[in-house]
C-alpha cells in the first residue's frame, strides 16, 4: 500500500491520451538528459527529453536517442553528427555535460515513423535548427555556479 498524502483528483487536470504529435517543426527545449545502456548492453545512448514550448502541443514531450557508444562506427558517426547539429543549434559548441544543453530553445523537426516492435506510430526527431525570434536567437545564460540561469525563472523568449 502507498500513502498518497491526501491527493485530491478534483484539484488536478487528468492526463490526456498521448498519441504521437503530427510531423512538423516545433519550438522546444531540452528538459532532461541521461546516458542509458543499449538494449543489447554493448553500448550507450544519450537520451534527450524535449518539451514543446508553444502551440497546441505545448508541454508535450518528445525524445531523441543518440547512440554515442556502439560497436558500429556508422551508428556512432550518425549520433555524433546529430549531437553536433544540436550543439550548433543551441550555441553550445563544447559541452562538458549534457545539462549545458538544457533550457535553450531550439526548433526540432519531428516525423512520424512506425515502431518495428509493435507496428504503432511514434515520433522521431529528424533535425535541429537554431531558434530565431526577431532575427536574434536567445542565448543561454549561466548563473554563478555555471548552471542555467533560467532554471526556475521566466526565460527571455517567453517574456
Amino acid at each position: 500500500m502507498a500513502n498518497l498524502n491526501g491527493f485530491n483528483a478534483a484539484q488536478v487536470e487528468p492526463s490526456q491520451d498521448f498519441e504521437p504529435i503530427p510531423a512538423g517543426k516545433y519550438l522546444a527545449t531540452i528538459s532532461a538528459s541521461e546516458m542509458k545502456p543499449t538494449k543489447s548492453g554493448g553500448g550507450q545512448y544519450l537520451e534527450l527529453t524535449f518539451q514543446i514550448l508553444d502551440g497546441p502541443f505545448k508541454g508535450r514531450l518528445v525524445w531523441a536517442r543518440l547512440n554515442l557508444t556502439n560497436s558500429s562506427p556508422t551508428t556512432v558517426q550518425i549520433a555524433r553528427q546529430q549531437l553536433s547539429a544540436l550543439c550548433r543549434s543551441v550555441g553550445v559548441m563544447t559541452p562538458k555535460d549534457s545539462t549545458e544543453l538544457h533550457g535553450i530553445p531550439v526548433t526540432i523537426a519531428v516525423k512520424l515513423k512506425t515502431r518495428k516492435d509493435n507496428g504503432e506510430p511514434t515520433n522521431e526527431i529528424r533535425s535541429f535548427e537554431k531558434y530565431e525570434r526577431g532575427g536574434q536567437a536567445p542565448q543561454a545564460a549561466t548563473n554563478a555556479t555555471g548552471g542555467n540561469a533560467y532554471a526556475g525563472t521566466t526565460p527571455p523568449w517567453k517574456r
